[in-house]
């Protein structure tokens, strides 16, 4: 069964797992040495995970150690944000409403921080439709765009605004998110 989000900073055992579901979709994201996801987790201001190693998801603040080029991006062009530098659920765990739940987490949190955006970057080329439908049900709207990797890679920069706590909890299409915990089929 599935248990509600937890956070990361303090809890090694899930680490492996999580950074094995990861670096099977590193395609999506990129791949991580187990080092550098441990740094990138100490650094993060939000880190979390849905157990067993179902999902997780880590932001910055525009002050965080952390030097990742779409990150500069942003720093370069807001004062305040929380940056998602990656949400990842595992094959095994898709379609349940996991990245919502993460995501609704940390749109509270953002509220609760004082943070009016909360941005990201997805990839245009190679495609990621996936991740371009679950943005824009998100309320996320693109801010610009960025060719990288030497023209292998483009992104597109995207940016949510936090407006209040109604806005937090529902979707775009306005159904209510309806529970913290989500069972396993």
């Amino acid at each position: 069964m599935l248990s509600g989000i937890k956070e990361l900073h303090n809890i090694l055992s899930p680490r492996e797992e999580l950074l094995l579901v990861n670096n099977a979709n590193s395609r999506d994201t990129s791949l991580l040495t187990r080092e550098k996801f441990d740094r990138m987790i100490a650094s993060a201001r939000v880190a979390t995970f849905i157990e067993p190693s179902a999902a997780f998801l880590l932001a910055f603040e525009q002050n965080d150690d952390y030097d990742g080029a779409h990150f500069c991006w942003f720093q370069s062009r807001l004062d305040r944000f929380l940056y998602i530098d990656r949400i990842v659920v595992a094959r095994g765990h898709r379609r349940l409403g996991l990245g919502h739940m993460l995501y609704v987490d940390l749109f509270e949190r953002a509220a609760r921080l004082g943070h009016s955006h909360v941005v990201c970057e997805v990839n245009q080329e190679p495609p990621n439709p996936a991740s371009d439908r679950f943005h824009s049900a998100e309320g996320f709207a693109e801010v610009g765009r960025a060719t990288v990797d030497g023209g292998a890679k483009t992104v597109r920069y995207l940016l949510r605004q936090i407006v209040d706590s109604r806005q937090i909890a529902r979707r775009n299409d306005d159904r209510p998110f309806e529970s913290s915990v989500v069972p396993a089929r």
